[in-house]
């Protein structure tokens, strides 16, 4: 049954990047909505989840929050990293990293495999609870999908690439729900990856994508692509709970 709804978040995975990659002529609203879903992701529903799991301190401070701040110098630490690194071989100043959008798009997949580990842990408590916890991973996988794609295109990687991330990520949900037929995940592990996840997510959306989507056209209309997307979420996130 787990595998079954599973499929749902694959389909609509593949909607959300079928959406980013259609709407490229208008990218600067492309850029915005994705920078307002993943803000809205990660304040919205990340966040309070990691806080629910793994919300005991540590020296003063919620682990899930610790792993958060990790999360976000981490992402900064590897963008660094990788720039310095192209420079070394002759790339301009400011010119985009590719690996820094292969490794967000994998971490995407990554978020998504852990979804359909929620879907089947979810299932092993009661078709209630499996139902409900596989409604908020559905709705919430069109920002997933339409992020992925966005962030891998971003970086300059050709558009076989995005598409390859696009279906591995869709593909996740579906081998996490039946992976949870050999072992169970600890509550506290989950919310852990949740933190350290959202604070890498939220580097991208705050440092790359939203600076990006302003850079060329700072319209009112990207601004209200980004509002939008946080207003998405919250509907999301507000119809699931």
């Amino acid at each position: 049954m787990a595998v079954f709804v599973a499929i749902g978040a694959f389909l609509m995975t593949l909607f959300g990047g079928w959406t980013a990659q259609r709407v490229t002529d208008r990218r600067h609203l492309v850029l915005g909505l994705a920078g307002g879903l993943m803000l809205g992701v990660v304040g919205l529903e990340l966040l309070p989840e990691a806080l629910e799991a793994a919300g005991e301190e540590r020296f003063g401070v919620p682990q899930a929050l610790l792993l958060f701040v990790a999360g976000f110098l981490a992402a900064h630490l590897l963008e660094r990293l990788l720039a310095v690194r192209q420079a070394a071989h002759g790339a301009a100043p400011g010119e985009r990293v590719p690996q820094v959008g292969m490794t967000a798009a994998a971490a995407m997949v990554g978020h998504s495999l852990m979804d359909g580990i929620a879907i089947g842990a979810a299932f092993q408590v009661g078709g209630g609870m499996g139902l409900a916890v596989a409604l908020a991973v559905i709705t919430h996988d069109f920002a997933d999908g339409f992020n992925t794609y966005t962030l891998t295109s971003l970086y300059g990687n050709a558009r076989r690439k995005a598409v390859l991330m696009l279906i591995a990520d869709a593909l996740a949900p579906v081998v996490g729900a039946a992976s949870t037929l050999l072992f169970t995940l600890p509550e506290e592990l989950l919310g852990s990856y949740l933190g350290f996840f959202g604070g890498a997510l939220l580097y991208l959306a705050a440092a790359e994508i939203l600076p990006e989507a302003h850079h060329d056209h700072p319209a009112r209309s990207t601004l209200l692509c980004t509002v939008a997307g946080v207003a998405f979420v919250w509907l999301v996130v507000g119809l699931a709970g």
